[in-house]
């Protein structure tokens, strides 16, 4: 029996190659009940709204609601998606506005807003949106290492 194929991780951006301005491609990412109930039992976060549809209505709700760090982790996933293995994130802060409920479509976006090459620091401005409006919007900021 042979093993599998090693699978390549993409290359890490490394300082040089980031201006401001640049665009994140756009990572869309189906809200499914399963990713809600799974990212809230997963964070163990186990607020009814987020695995329990019936208690959600009762609220006021039409369905159960993505918890806060599960789209912490899908914007930190996001962003290192786009930087590489070597990145780290040295800094979240988001603010949540309408909620992700399934059946939705989750789309994130970004821009370079800042590079500090002192530091080989990138300040990144983040938005999700979906069809309510603006789930997620905040700034990231990640370190990368330096050179071209």
């Amino acid at each position: 029996m042979t093993a599998p194929p090693a699978t390549r991780l993409p290359p890490t951006r490394r300082l040089g190659d980031v201006h401001v301005g640049d665009e994140l491609p756009e990572l869309a990412i189906e809200v499914t009940p399963t990713l809600v109930i799974a990212g809230a039992f997963a964070s163990r976060d186990l607020t009814r709204v987020h695995h329990d549809k019936t208690d959600a209505q009762a609220r006021g709700l039409q369905d159960v609601i993505m918890n806060t760090l599960t789209t912490n982790g899908l914007v930190s996933r996001f962003v290192t998606d786009w930087a590489g293995p070597e990145a780290v994130v040295r800094r979240l802060h988001l603010k949540l506005g309408a909620p992700n409920l399934p059946g939705d479509t989750m789309k994130l976006t970004a821009t370079v807003r800042a590079v500090d090459e002192g530091g080989a620091v990138v300040s990144l401005e983040i938005a999700g949106t979906n069809a309510w409006g603006k789930h997620v919007t905040g700034t990231v900021e990640l370190v990368l290492p330096k050179g071209v």
